[in-house]
């Protein structure tokens, strides 16, 4: 391997599956994937940890299996997160250029974008992202990079999005605990959509939905940028438990039924075939009908489609979405869930997977259940949050993975504009 490449890591940290991806970048910024891992999660409740220990063994066990797969010992990592802790809210800022020439320099939109952040916050809660909208020189709007231009007065109008202090406190925690340091960490959503949207769907108007198994993530992209943020408390693992309430069947066994014969769409099922089930402590096995699941998974599943919609209205963008809308996450492997969104939301939708990946073990990834883990990969490349490979075996100073962890969005404030 050439020692000019550069390794980055994404770990998806989900309730029901933790993925780390292992990725290089070499000098044509093609990118490989060079090891994946996948390990059951049990620490997880909506997306937010709630058991360290078992976290702590997940993650280990994903990064040992991508690093084997890749050879590489790796020592930092771009996490996710979600849960319906997750805030966002829209907020001003306005500066005076004060340098001779009045030409905008890129620490002027720095100094922008803080003032932009001074907003009441509980105590409880952090900023993680402030993603920038639109920008105002000397009343002159619908400007998406202002460095540059000239003027006096700017202003701009950003999307903030909060988490609570505590749900990132524990997975840094976790992710110390299992023996790496956390470079950068990501809202799942945002992360999502680096993988598994294009160029042309983000301009023309886009709604992301990651069905995950704790939350569904929504995302609203028009004009290249992000509108409208919001995190669901209800999906996968949802429709998991209505199989088991309803058909009186193991966790394990709905688990299942919705994997092997899941459909989401009833009027689509043309043959009514019947699915055996064994039976609990000796009885008899069940014998279950395809449309009476599908019955159950489609109820479930329009009700995540119904508050995706609501989010929608909510971010103001509803009627200025001509790509429709995009679903992935393991939730999207329900057969005929694209029609079901179809009809729900009255907009064109297809299945997301994975785009931008040029060699390694694309096949591996290429699923919807795996676009958080490459998405984290990509959003660190565009942030520059890569390890040149000669310095992997370099022992860290004291301390530097918390200076990291300090320049986390201080690098991202730098990035967006590589972005906008």
């Amino acid at each position: 391997m050439n020692e000019l490449e550069r390794i980055v890591v994404g770990l998806d940290i989900g309730t029901t599956k933790i993925c780390a991806i292992i990725a290089s970048v070499d000098e044509q910024e093609q990118i490989h994937i060079l090891g994946v891992g996948k390990a059951p999660s049990m620490g997880l409740n909506r997306g937010v940890v709630v058991n360290i220990e078992r976290t702590v063994q997940a993650i280990k066990q994903a990064m040992e299996q991508a690093e084997l797969a890749s050879g590489i010992k790796v020592n930092a990592v771009n996490v996710g997160i979600a849960g319906d802790h997750i805030r966002s809210v829209r907020s001003k800022g306005v500066i005076t250029i004060n340098n001779r020439d009045k030409e905008i320099t890129a620490e002027d939109v720095e100094r922008l974008l803080a003032d932009c952040q001074r907003i009441m916050l509980p105590p409880d809660q952090q900023i993680i992202h402030v993603i920038p909208q639109d920008f105002v020189v000397d009343g002159q709007d619908g400007i998406s990079d202002p460095i540059g231009m000239s003027g006096v007065r700017m202003e701009a109008e950003v999307h903030i999005i909060t988490g609570l202090v505590s749900a990132a406190q524990n997975i840094y925690r976790c992710v110390n605990r299992a023996g790496y340091e956390v470079a950068d960490i990501i809202l799942e959503p945002l992360a999502s959509s680096y993988a598994v949207l294009d160029q042309e769907e983000r301009d023309a108007g886009v709604v992301l939905v990651d069905i995950g198994g704790g939350t569904t993530d929504v995302a609203v992209f028009r004009d290249n940028t992000i509108r409208h943020t919001a995190v669901i408390a209800v999906a996968g693992k949802k429709v998991t438990d209505d199989i088991k309430i309803g058909l009186s069947v193991l966790d394990d066994q709905a688990e299942a039924l919705k994997l092997n014969h899941g459909e989401c769409y009833v009027d689509r099922i043309f043959e009514d075939e019947i699915i055996t089930v064994p039976g609990i402590a000796g009885r008899p096995p069940k014998e279950i009908s395809k449309s009476i699941l599908a019955k159950i998974i489609q109820a479930r599943m329009e009700e995540i489609l119904e508050i995706v919609g609501i989010e929608v209205k909510r971010s103001g963008y509803a009627d200025m979405l001509s790509a429709g809308i995009v679903i992935t996450g393991g939730g999207s492997l329900i057969h005929n869930i694209s029609p079901l969104a179809s009809q729900v939301l009255g907009m064109d939708a297809k299945i997301g997977r994975p785009l931008g990946l040029t060699g390694g073990l694309t096949e591996e990834v290429n699923s919807p259940i795996y676009a958080t883990g490459v998405g984290l990969v990509l959003h660190a490349i565009h942030a520059g949050n890569t390890t040149p490979l000669s310095s992997l075996d370099e022992e860290e100073p004291e301390g530097a993975g918390m200076d990291k962890m300090m320049k986390g969005i201080s690098n991202r404030m730098k990035s967006w504009f590589k972005e906008l």
